[in-house]
Parts: structure tokens; C-alpha cells; sequence
């Protein structure tokens, strides 16, 4: 879906115009700093060392020894759990700083590839694929007419991954001269398990390698929803004259963005697609991202196809960046490109959205769990240190998500306190890192690859979409911990999209739940310390948020709905039918508190 209106046109050369790459040498990638095109950066590089410092002051100051807590004669248990409240407090501010010097870090480093023209005669074969029942067939129409619109100077041709084999899928195909492929009713591409795992992307992506890969150089994929910009190729293959690069990716951008789900699921991907990614290049191994990218099939055949995983491409690519090129013996290295070069479909309702949060976090946590410990081996540290900084990401947010509402809980209930501080300090310390924090997040806006969002544009939507997916990352690691099955799913495209109901919203009202009981029970107990309370009445206002949102775009619906009236009863005439009705914030607990 390509919405008018945007200038597509600009951002889609937002690394700049190509160029010839030297003569005489092997071509190289290079990079150009975003600090670099900063005219004030001075002022930029002491907002990246006063954040991380002043927040890092902030946890030694709530951990200094001289303010824990003491209870003279106190009750052991009750003591423990001032132990307890302590090392939330601690780790809630460690993860603040982390994540506050990923970010300050992401910032000084962030780079952008320098385009550079295409090799010639190279052969590459575009893939999407489509799931009958899962997928409309419209979208898929668009999709592959953007592709059949690609600018190549060599072979390129255009092939649909049917799953199921579809009628209408095949004339399609013959209509837009588009080549079909399937995997239905072979037994070898559809296994239980493994790297031909049926019903799943990679499977079907790798059971077209095995029968076509070694045709092609280069295989150019996007998701069904997302429809590719004539110039695809000619923005990616250029990187691809550098003999180590493995696979170029280019941002994720939604094109139906008039659904306020949709627009702030856009925003919130603002840090990673406009400042990690960014980041990523500056050690050579930015993430891979399914939607739009360009991989070599030699670097993909040589670790057996994609990987086996919930989240394909993210694996894949971990596992790309693990091994070498044995052509050269070095390893193999991504590019990153902040051009724009296709545009896709978001979620757009509240159910598809915690569902896609909730695969993409299990991806990693699966990442972690499984293939993680193999980096610090065979990984350069540099990528390893890069890799590290994303995929803490969601379990940081879980976990600081449970730490905060431990803390809230055993004050609420049993007046714990982990530390005792002056208030007017802690509020100085507190309210000054926050607005650097702030400060950082909102120069870096400056860098965003979005053409949909406003100019000017805070991202304040994306901050609160972070902050209210923190229950959804918890449940989802607690899952992966516990080793529960995790199954793909197909998101839904083309307007098909979930309906919400109060059960989307379990999870956020049982925490919500809990914290209206902790507060009414803290009333009682006389545990009514200002900070704390401020706190959990924070941590209830984002759990009961999507819910809010939801009930108001019900109203909205209902009131813009045409009314239902009665047709008129006219002699000799049928009656006329009835008109129908049409980044990372997280909450923590209290880091005050008294006995």
C-alpha cells in the first residue's frame, strides 16, 4: 500500500546520490558519520556525555550504603524484602543507564553507506510470498506489479512463494509474467521441524533455494503487504561490488498510516530504524530485516538457508555475522540503508500489534537462548558488543517492567523501602536526567527515515507504544523460559484486520488489576508514601492506555455511523435496503521511599 501524498521521491535517496565506485582498488563499503553533517557538534556530543553521566549518578547516589534503609529490631522478612526493593531499585536504574548509553553510544556512531552504482549483468531473482485464505490476492497484486516495475541492468526475475499452491495465484502470475513456485504436497519441503519447517516463511523461502537458488546471484525479497520502489535495486545492489557483504536491508515504513495503531507502531520504530540500524554500520553488521532486503545466495547456502526461527530474519542474519567468507576468510559484513524503498502495511489494530510485539520479542529472546552463545567465539567483538546492544533490548523491558511493579507491590502492601533519600535531591537528580534523556531522544529526531511522520514531529506516540509493550515483552519471555511452543503467525494484510475485543486486553487489565488492589489495600495498611503511589498510579495509567484508546475509537465509530433507518413504505415498490455503517520508555517503580 503507497498512500499520495509523501515524497517517496526524497526519501528514497536519503544516503545520497549514487556514485562510481574508485578504480584501481577492491571496492569497499564506505561510510559516511551522521555526526559528521552536524553543524553544532559540540553542543550534540555533551548532550551524549551529560545523559549517561547524570543518570548513572542518579543510580550510585540511590545505592550509596549510607541510604539503605535500617530497621532497628525489624522483623527478618520484613527486612529481606527491603533487600529485595533495594536490588529492583539497583538494576531498574543499571538498565537506565544501558540503555541511555546504547542510545548516547548509537548517536556518536550512527553512519550511512555511500551509494554507489550497480555491477552489471548480475543475475537476481525477487521473491514475496502468499498464504491462500491468510493473504487477499489484491494485496499480492500490488506487490508484484511493483516488482515487475524494478529498475535492473541485468537478469531479474519476478517469483511468488505460493504456499498453497492457489488457482487464482498461478493466472495471476501468468498475467503479470511473474514465475510461480510452490511447495504444497512435497514431503521434503514440509517437515515438522528444521529448515523446511512447514507453514512457515523460512521453509518456504528455503524449499525455492533448493530448486532455484543456484540460478540466480542474488535474491531481492519483501513481505506480501510491502510494494516495492522502481528503484529497489538500483539503491542496494551497488553495496553489493564489496565481496563481504552478505546482505544489504533497508527500513520498515507503514503505508496505511490514517489508523492511529498503525501511526504510532511507525513511530515507535523510530530509534531502531533511524539510529541502530544506523549504528550497525559502523561495525559492519546492521540487523537483517525481512520486509525489504537483498542477500547473497552464497553467503545464505553456505549456513543452510534461513534459519529456524519465529523471527527468520533476525536469526539468519546472527547467524550470517557468525560465520566467514571462504572466498576471502573474513567474516561477513550487512549494510544498512536509510533509503526508503518499499512501503508496507502496519498493524492496525491493537490485536495485531501485541502479536507482532510479542514474535518479534520471542525472535529474540530465542536469539539469545539458542544462538547467543556461540557469538563471543567466532563473532568480532565489535559486532558482538553491537548484537549485544540489541537484543537486550526487549528483556530489559520485561524485566524492568516486573522489577517496577515488585517494588510498587511490596511497598503498597508491606511499606518495604530500599533506600531513603531526600526528596528534593532525588527529584533534582531525577527530573534532570529524565529531561536529558528527553533531550537525547529528540535531537536524534532530526535523523528519521519515516515520510509519513510530520516534520517537526516528537514521536511521542512511539514513546508511549514502547512503554505499554512492556507487559507484552513479559509474558513473552516468560514463555520463552518456560520453553512454550511459539508458532508463526501470519499477520493479517489488505484491511483484514483483527477485531479488538476486552479479551485483547488480558494482559494489560490483570496488571492494571493488581494495581488498583495494591493501592486500595495501601489506603488501609497506611502505606501512602507520595512517591510511590505517583508510581503505581503511572504504571496503572499505561496498562489501562490501548484500552482507553480502544473505547474512544469505538465511540468515534458509532458517532460518524450512519444512522439505521426504516425504509419507507411505498405502494407497488421495493423497499430501499438500509444504509449499513461504515523508543525506550519503560516505568519503573518508585526509586524513594520511607518506613
Amino acid at each position: 500500500m503507497r498512500p499520495e501524498g509523501y515524497d517517496y521521491d526524497t526519501y528514497s535517496r536519503l544516503a545520497g546520490p549514487l556514485t562510481q565506485p574508485s578504480s584501481g582498488t577492491a571496492y569497499r563499503v564506505q561510510y559516511t558519520k551522521l555526526l559528521s553533517r552536524e553543524p553544532h557538534r559540540i553542543r550534540a556530543v555533551l548532550l551524549m556525555t551529560l545523559a549517561p553521566l547524570l543518570t548513572g549518578a542518579l543510580l550510585v547516589y540511590l545505592v550509596w550504603p549510607t541510604h539503605w534503609v535500617e530497621r532497628e529490631g525489624g522483623e527478618r522478612w520484613l527486612i529481606g524484602l527491603d533487600v529485595t526493593m533495594l536490588i529492583a531499585i539497583g538494576l531498574i536504574e543499571l538498565f537506565m543507564v544501558v540503555n541511555v548509553m546504547s542510545i548516547a553510544h548509537a548517536t556518536m556512531v550512527a553512519s550511512d553507506p555511500v551509494p554507489v552504482v550497480p555491477a552489471q549483468a548480475t543475475r537476481v531473482a525477487f521473491l514475496t510470498t502468499y498464504v491462500p485464505g491468510k493473504e487477499p490476492l489484491a494485496t499480492v497484486r500490488a506487490t508484484l506489479e511493483g516488482a515487475v516495475g524494478i529498475t535492473h541492468t541485468g537478469p531479474l526475475d519476478i517469483w511468488l512463494l505460493d504456499e498453497g499452491d492457489d488457482e487464482r495465484a498461478r493466472a495471476l502470475c501468468a498475467e503479470l509474467g511473474v514465475r510461480h513456485f510452490t511447495r504444497n504436497g512435497v514431503p521434503e519441503w514440509n517437515r515438522p521441524e528444521g529448515r523446511h519447517k512447514a507453514r512457515t516463511k523460512h521453509g518456504n523461502y528455503n524449499a525455492w533455494l533448493a530448486l532455484h537458488g543456484h540460478a540466480y546471484d542474488f535474491l531481492a525479497s519483501v513481505d506480501t503487504d510491502h510494494v516495492p520502489l522502481p528503484g529497489f535495486l538500483e539503491r542496494m545492489m551497488g553495496y553489493f561490488r564489496d565481496p563481504d557483504v552478505a546482505f544489504v536491508v533497508g527500513p520498515q515504513v507503514y503505508g496505511n498510516y490514517e489508523n492511529p495503531v498503525t501511526k504510532a507502531a511507525e513511530s515507535q520504530q523510530f530509534l531502531f530504524h533511524a539510529l541502530i540500524q544506523r549504528a550497525g554500520n559502523r561495525y559492519r553488521a546492521p540487523m537483517f530485516v525481512g520486509t525489504n532486503n537483498v542477500v547473497r545466495i552464497a553467503a545464505l547456502k553456505q549456513i543452510g538457508g534461513l534459519y529456524d526461527s519465529i523471527t527468520e530474519d533476525m536469526a539468519t542474519g546472527f547467524e550470517l555475522h557468525l560465520h566467514r567468507n571462504p572466498r576471502t576468510g573474513r567474516h561477513w559484513r550487512s549494510v544498512y540503508t536509510p533509503d526508503v524503498l518499499a512501503v508496507g502495511e502496519g498493524p492496525s489494530s491493537w490485536t495485531d500489534f501485541f502479536t507482532q510485539q510479542m514474535r518479534w520479542s520471542r525472535g529474540t529472546y530465542e536469539t539469545l537462548l539458542k544462538q547467543y552463545w556461540k557469538a563471543p567465539f567466532t563473532m568480532p567483538s565489535g559486532r558482538l558488543f553491537s548484537y549485544t546492544l540489541m537484543l537486550v533490548y526487549y528483556p530489559m523491558t520485561a524485566v524492568n517492567w516486573l522489577l517496577g511493579i515488585l517494588s510498587c507491590f511490596l511497598f503498597l502492601w508491606f511499606g518495604a523501602s530500599g533506600t531513603q533519600v531526600t526528596a528534593s535531591v532525588w527529584l533534582m537528580l531525577y527530573s534532570d536526567a529524565a529531561a536529558l534523556q528527553i533531550g537525547l531522544y529528540l535531537w536524534n529526531r532530526r535523523h528519521n527515515v519515516s515520510p509519513h511522520e510530520p516534520e517537526g514531529s516528537g514521536g511521542l506516540a512511539g514513546m508511549a507504544m514502547s512503554a505499554l509493550s512492556a507487559p507484552i515483552y513479559l509474558k513473552s519471555l516468560g514463555e520463552a523460559l518456560l520453553r512454550r511452543p511459539s508458532r508463526f503467525v501470519v499477520t493479517p494484510k489488505g484491511g483484514d484486520a483483527s477485531p479488538d475485543r476486552l479479551r485483547t486486553f488480558r494482559i494489560h487489565l490483570g496488571w492494571a488489576g493488581l494495581l488498583a488492589v495494591s493501592l486500595g489495600a495501601s489506603v488501609v495498611l497506611g502505606h501512602t508514601h507520595a512517591a510511590m503511589r505517583t508510581w503505581a498510579l503511572l504504571a496503572m495509567a499505561i496498562s489501562l492506555a490501548p484500552v482507553a484508546v480502544w473505547g474512544r475509537t469505538l465511540v468515534g465509530e458509532r458517532r460518524t455511523r450512519p444512522t439505521r433507518r426504516a425504509p419507507a413504505r411505498v405502494p407497488d415498490s421495493h423497499e430501499a435496503a438500509p444504509a449499513a455503517g461504515g523508543t525506550s520508555i519503560t516505568v519503573t517503580g518508585s526509586t524513594t521511599g520511607g518506613t
